[in-house]
């Protein structure tokens, strides 16, 4: 069997549009047009280092979008499984799992962080491991 080329990493940095994104994720439509916005995010999510996490609010601001925690939420949710962002890093207020504790999402983000030493209890991580971004 032939091996598939592999995908620069700014290819698989490619935007997509916030009304037209496609992924593997279940995302709606077609590829769209450029979207710095969902970029940014996503260069963001991928600077988090591991062990450490952050909040989608911390995300916005780091990527220049200020009040949009609800957008890094979406840019998760259509971002390209080929870029294998590290999505459990990022967690709501306070450091939450924003998942329902019953649903396959919350355990998955549990079992992630605490794979990476971070303490996950009652569905928070513990304030030690939150960081605002301003360092990366």
């Amino acid at each position: 069997m032939a091996k598939r080329p592999q995908k620069s990493f700014a290819a698989l940095f490619r935007p997509l549009s916030v009304a037209g994104a496609r992924t593997g994720r279940g995302g709606h439509g077609g590829r769209g047009e450029d979207n710095p916005a969902l970029e940014a995010i996503w260069n963001v999510v991928a600077a988090i280092p591991r062990g450490q996490v952050s909040t989608y609010g911390a995300v916005a601001r780091a990527a220049g979008l200020p009040g949009r925690a609800r957008q890094t939420g979406f840019a998760l949710r259509v971002a390209p499984e080929e870029l294998n962002l590290p999505w459990h890093r990022v967690l709501g207020a306070g450091g939450r799992i924003v998942f329902p504790k019953t649903s396959r999402h919350f355990k998955e983000q549990a079992r992630r962080l605490r794979a990476e030493g971070v303490t996950v209890k009652d569905g928070r991580v513990a304030a030690f491991a939150l960081t605002e971004l301003e360092e990366l």
